[in-house]
């Protein structure tokens, strides 16, 4: 059994930190809305550093324009602090942010990218496309990469939920090609981990009330997916069918079969909310659950959990970088072994936090 990180080693960002002379040099595939969420997150860290962006955009001054403003997370001084011409192109293929050189490349397929003129070794893979471990090798094979961070589930690749199962990441043999999950994983897993190692899970259903995506059509449309899924995203509350109940089970396999879930489209641009229903094992009350989810919070889970006692609603998480923030008020009981638990999460920015927070694991792991 190839050797893994000790337990709860991984969970913390402070202990992954690497010193400013060991900066994990970083390239995104794809600038869609991870892609640039997790740029903007980046500028404020100063362990990852984006040397190098894939992008399909018109020209340069429509990327400056894309990290500068952002309907959803605003201004990028609202993100970090900037000076006024912090971003601007050295040259055709060459952005400065904040100080910070950026090569840009435009290429659709990765065989033709070559990562190492930027000394990009860690690739965030955004796109959507490439999510199998044969397409994202291709960024290995023929580009020069070390590693891949699939941010989106895969059906082969190994995948780790940060703070959920990192401890069993492999620091012998480790993969070069790793999946991040999806964001409502990222916030159910962590729930589930804690509810069910405390009070044990006998069955569970799942509701992800999720923002609306960039798959979605302003007015109807078609969607191969579903045929509700190609109705307007203004207007509507859409059902469709989510994967991320049943994924909780790859990362924590002691609940296979024990969970399943749907999620509901709203005309929201940002913020989702797990809602989920359990059934437990033992006797419990809703104040003991809360507590526990509280210990998780200041333990094992860090920065990756979280308890919200105030009344607030969607909009007061945007920003929230934990993937899980359960609402104290918002839980039910209805008997000792019957509730129902909501937790909130920025389905994009937390999301992309938990991706730099993994980058830095793993190079953390190639250094040991």
């Amino acid at each position: 059994m190839p050797a893994t990180l000790d337990r709860g080693e991984s969970l913390l960002p402070s202990e992954i930190m690497a010193a400013p002379a060991e900066i994990i040099k970083v390239g995104i595939n794809g600038w869609g809305r991870i892609g640039r969420v997790a740029f903007r997150n980046s500028l404020s860290r100063e362990d990852i550093c984006i040397v190098a962006i894939n992008h399909t955009c018109a020209s340069i001054a429509d990327i400056i324009h894309q990290i500068l403003f952002d309907s959803t997370h605003g201004p990028l001084s609202r993100s970090v602090d900037v000076k006024p011409n912090a971003v601007f192109a050295v040259n055709e293929n060459t952005l400065s942010v904040c100080g910070k050189l950026v090569h840009l490349t435009s290429e659709r397929d990765p065989k033709f990218l070559d990562w190492t003129v930027s000394g990009a070794e860690y690739i965030i893979e955004s796109t959507g496309k490439f999510t199998t471990t044969s397409l994202a090798n291709l960024h290995i094979e023929h580009a020069g990469a070390k590693r891949v961070l699939i941010s989106a589930p895969s059906k082969d690749a190994p995948t780790f939920v940060y703070g959920v199962n990192t401890s069993q990441y492999p620091i012998s043999n480790p993969p070069s090609i790793v999946s991040c999950a999806s964001c409502t994983t990222n916030c159910l897993a962590p729930l589930a981990k804690t509810l069910n190692e405390k009070f044990g899970i006998v069955q569970a259903l799942m509701t992800t009330v999720h923002a609306s995506t960039r798959s979605q059509p302003v007015l109807d449309g078609y969607s191969k997916r579903d045929r509700r899924a190609g109705r307007a995203v203004l207007g509507n509350v859409i059902p469709t069918t989510t994967g991320a109940a049943k994924a909780v089970s790859t990362v924590l396999p002691e609940l296979s079969g024990k969970m399943t879930g749907i999620s509901l489209r709203v005309p929201t641009n940002n913020v989702s909310l797990v809602d989920l229903t359990i059934n437990l094992e033992h006797e419990t009350s809703l104040v003991e659950i809360l507590s526990q989810l509280e210990v998780a919070s200041m333990g094992s889970l860090k920065g990756v959990l979280t308890v919200e006692h105030s009344e607030l609603v969607s909009c007061d998480f945007q920003g929230n970088p934990h993937s899980c923030v359960v609402d104290a008020k918002a839980c039910v009981e209805l008997n000792p072994k019957f509730f129902k638990i909501l937790a909130w999460y920025d389905n994009e920015w937390a999301y992309s936090s938990r991706l730099l927070d993994m980058l830095a694991m793993m190079a953390k792991v190639d250094r040991l």
